[in-house]
Formats: structure tokens, sequence, C-alpha cells
């Protein structure tokens, strides 16, 4: 499996994680399964709205946007691009930075924590790292093929 094969199966999960909180806060589906934590104290709090719109949404809009370029980086000409790589870590690096706010209200403002908003965290934080590394392999491999 290539790092972004990776990057799009673990959008692919934390789409599904963004899709099944945005059920809850819509009022689609009664109650979450959380074994850890407190995840309807999270998703009930006035925190939960980013924008007039719920933060899984948010999340929705965020793991399409990463599964989307994921996938293009796959495609033929794509394939060995730079630019993708560098799309993958920002729009990682974005995700990274908006979990560790969430992860923030979640610990000292709201104080509770939704065992799928840390999955989701967990899932984009490898992301970035595994954007990261592919940064760094088409970087070296530019730098081979220049030399």
């Amino acid at each position: 499996m290539s790092k972004r094969q990776l990057v799009a199966l673990l959008a692919l999960l934390g789409l599904l994680i963004a899709i099944y909180l945005t059920l809850y806060k819509t009022g689609a589906i009664a109650a979450l399964a959380c074994s850890v934590g407190s995840c309807e104290t999270v998703q009930m709090s006035r925190w939960a709205t980013f924008l007039g719109l719920p933060v899984a949404a948010w999340g929705i809009v965020f793991y399409v946007a990463l599964l989307g370029v994921a996938l293009s980086g796959l495609q033929g000409s794509l394939a060995d691009s730079r630019t993708v790589s560098v799309a993958l870590v920002a729009v990682t690096g974005w995700g990274v930075l908006f979990s560790a706010w969430l992860t923030y209200l979640e610990l000292f403002v709201i104080h509770a924590i939704c065992q799928w908003c840390v999955v989701s965290a967990i899932l984009v934080t490898i992301a970035f790292v595994v954007s990261w590394l592919d940064l760094r392999n088409h970087s070296r491999f530019e730098t081979s093929v220049s030399a």
C-alpha cells in the first residue's frame, strides 16, 4: 500500500466518523455508542457548532477533500507529483491544527472527552505524518531526477 493509499484509507475512516457524529448532531440518530468519555456532552456543547454548521459536518467536508486529494495523487500523471504531496501536507496540517483546537476545548473548556473526536484527531495526525513522509519521498525523487 502506498502512502497516498494509506492517507485515502485514513480519510475514509475519518469520513465515516464525521458522518456518524453529524447524524447524531442533526437528530437523525438518537444516541451515540460511546464507551469511554462523554460524547453527548461534547456534541451538545455550544462548541459543537462552528459558523452555523455542526463541527462534525465540517469534518465531512475536510475528509472528503482529503480523500479527493489522496485519490487524485494515485492517478497516472499525478502519481509522482510533488504538488499533490504538498497539498496533502497542507490539508492534513490544517486538520491537525483544528483537531488540536477542538481537543483543547474538550479538555479545558467543555471538561469532557468524546472518544470519536479523539479517534478522528489520531487519524488526521497519522495522515499528516504519512503525508509528510510522502512529501519527503517526492522531494528526494525530484532532487535525484534533476541531479
